[in-house]
């Protein structure tokens, strides 16, 4: 491939770490803030589409076999590495030949395995890893702090990505790129503008709209609050816990832009992405994106999930790109550590051959490797390639400015500051409890005991001035809501109520359980939460299903019609969005993904229903 230009000179450069690894005040304060969170809640789109656990080809080939658990936009990159590895020096060097066979495992579930102190958990021990590439050092220090630093070993990182803001073009074009230098700011100032877009020229498009992952639970997220405070004090370094409380305001009219917080950037991608493939073009979901720029080049070629692309798998491009703002005031990056784990199960020869392996990582036949996958060298010589131009909406020369890992103190301050102005929430929660929910799931509960189990895990993840209601639907029941609703609790403040609330739920143990009247009860629900939806607030209904319609009086197109036109006519100050969980084989995946789809919502796939606590944390976290 053509070299392309390189970043300025100017720009101040990003170094690979050492063995030691990265030991920075970014992860030790993520470790510290997030210890509780990080247990119950998922993270990346595989913990609930993939499994915890996929992929390997364990076909014996007289060598010995290196597992790498590593996330899934790094596996078919680690598979062209493993490929290069068996020809180079380092490999040559061994005493006996060694197969690298990467294995699709997100980061925070490869945390929990390795922090839970057991077996790797998968009954094939081939696949117990020797290898770990997260996609942050955030995980291995989070393991290193909660277990213990030896089985983490010393990682490294091979490659790096930055954080940036990714816009549809022509909404990037509105605001003058790829001319005009756009900054956090412009952002800012187009959230505090009321009339949105028209101060931009363009009142036809709206609010403008952010979407950012959860800062507990994402590197992208944390990154992004603490790029906010940067900003808004004009500082390109040494940021303070004084500097994140100046910047409070600022940061409360950046957050009153988001449409909700995300646990992954991929499913926020694919709701454009289809959104943007089944209509003219262009979407008015969401305005700009906080993500990776890997993120972005895998959206650009039609993969908006960064899933593992299988061998004959064609991908087809939106129809528009996004395109990469690199904000004006600077970015911080993620890197990619991989390092040989100290686990017992690890032998020698593993050992050696994945040292070996790290070590090949750093060459620079493997640096040229990584910008065909839409990673960035740590090598300076290397040429970022074809992928880094303009056509996949990247300029390689930025971002023109990085901002280094503040203090543990400052980005613990960040964190607690975003609890208190993160964008409120008023969240409707309706479960299905007709009689298919009395199947096992398992796990040795019944499918009730798991959506029970959830709802009430994840109460705690609410602040006390969320608004938060709990319904439940069958036929054969008749509530304040309506026939076939059974309310536990109506939608308002939830102040003290976590633990009356939690003892409520567990009442749905002995609810009537008959039919499913799902369109009805989604129907009565909306209406509630449409009557009662404010600007400034995330207003959503989370709905569980593990079946098809059987009861209800209203079609799923009758229904879809109704939410979908309400959303249009002008909703778009107060939407009302809706979350489906499709919970077990049985349930009706089709009609709750066109649903999620009509409100500018997103579906979650519990049809591995001993799953459904990951998956119900993995919703709740979008708000």
């Amino acid at each position: 491939m053509a070299p392309v230009p390189r970043r300025s000179a100017a720009r101040p450069a990003i170094t690979s770490t050492t063995r030691r690894g990265v030991r920075g005040g970014l992860a030790v304060a993520v470790i510290a803030a997030t210890a509780v969170a990080l247990s119950a809640c998922t993270f990346g789109q595989d913990d609930v589409d993939r499994g915890p656990i996929d992929g390997g080809d364990f076909a014996d080939d007289g060598c010995t076999s290196v597992v790498v658990a590593t996330s899934s936009e790094k596996v078919n990159m680690l598979d062209a590495l493993a490929a290069a590895f068996k020809e180079s020096p380092e490999h040559a060097a061994l005493d006996e030949c060694a197969t690298i066979r990467p294995v699709n495992v997100s980061s925070g579930d490869a945390t929990r395995f390795l922090t839970a102190g057991a077996d790797w958990p998968d009954e094939d021990t081939r696949r117990w890893p020797t290898l770990w590439s997260p996609a942050s050092t955030v995980w291995t220090e989070r393991v290193a702090a909660a277990a213990s630093a030896s089985l983490v070993g010393e990682p490294v990182s091979f490659t790096h990505t930055p954080i940036i803001f990714a816009m549809p073009e022509t909404m990037a074009k509105a605001l003058g790129w790829p001319d005009a230098e756009i900054g956090i700011s412009d952002f800012e100032r187009l959230c505090a503008d009321r009339a949105g877009w028209s101060s931009a020229g363009k009142p036809i498009w709206g609010s403008f709209k952010i979407s950012k992952t959860n800062p507990n639970t994402s590197t992208t997220g944390l990154s992004a609050i603490l790029m906010q405070s940067y900003e808004a004090t004009g500082k390109t370094a040494d940021l303070t816990a004084d500097d994140v409380a100046a910047a409070e305001e600022f940061s409360r009219v950046f957050e009153e832009c988001v449409i909700h917080y995300g646990d992954t950037t991929g499913k926020v991608l694919t709701t454009l992405y289809d959104e943007t493939q089944n209509g003219a073009g262009g979407s008015g979901y969401v305005s700009a994106v906080a993500l990776e720029e890997t993120s972005m080049l895998n959206y650009n070629q039609g993969n908006p999930d960064s899933h593992t692309v299988q061998p004959g798998e064609t991908l087809t491009p939106p129809k528009e790109k996004l395109v990469a703002i690199y904000p004006s005031g600077g970015s911080m990056w993620s890197d990619n550590p991989i390092t040989v784990l100290g686990a017992d199960w690890v032998t020698e020869v593993q050992r050696t051959a994945g040292e070996a392996f790290v070590d090949f990582l750093a060459t620079e036949p493997a640096q040229r490797i990584l910008p065909e996958y839409g990673f960035r060298p740590l090598d300076e010589s290397v040429p970022l390639g074809d992928l880094f131009t303009e056509q996949y909406g990247v300029d390689p020369a930025g971002p023109a400015i990085t901002l280094p890992r503040p203090a543990v103190d400052v980005v613990s301050a960040a964190l607690d500051q975003w609890t208190q102005i993160r964008k409120p929430s008023s969240v409707l929660e309706l479960i299905d409890v007709s009689g298919s929910m009395d199947d096992g799931n398992g796990d040795g509960r019944s499918k009730l005991d798991g959506a029970i189990d959830g709802a009430q895990t994840t109460l705690g993840h609410f602040r006390s001035t969320d608004e938060v209601g709990m319904w439940a639907f069958t036929t054969g029941v008749v509530s304040s809501a309506g026939e076939n609703l059974i309310v536990l609790r109506d939608v308002s403040e939830l102040g003290s109520d976590r633990e009356t609330l939690s003892a409520s739920i567990d009442d749905l143990r002995y609810a009537n359980r008959e039919g499913t009247p799902l369109y009805d009860a989604i129907a009565v629900a909306y209406d509630e939460m449409a009557a009662r939806a404010e600007p400034g607030r995330i207003n959503a209904i989370v709905v569980l299903s593990d079946g098809q319609d059987t009861d209800s009086s209203i079609s799923i197109d009758s229904l879809i019609a109704k939410i979908g036109g309400t959303s249009r006519e002008g909703g778009d100050a107060a939407p009302v969005r809706i979350f489906p969980i499709a919970y077990g084989e049985g349930a009706d995946t089709g009609s709750l993904q066109r649903i999620a789809e009509a409100t500018g919502g997103q579906w979650f796939d519990a049809s591995d229903a001993a799953k459904i606590d990951l998956v119900f944390a993995s919703v709740i976290n979008n708000f």
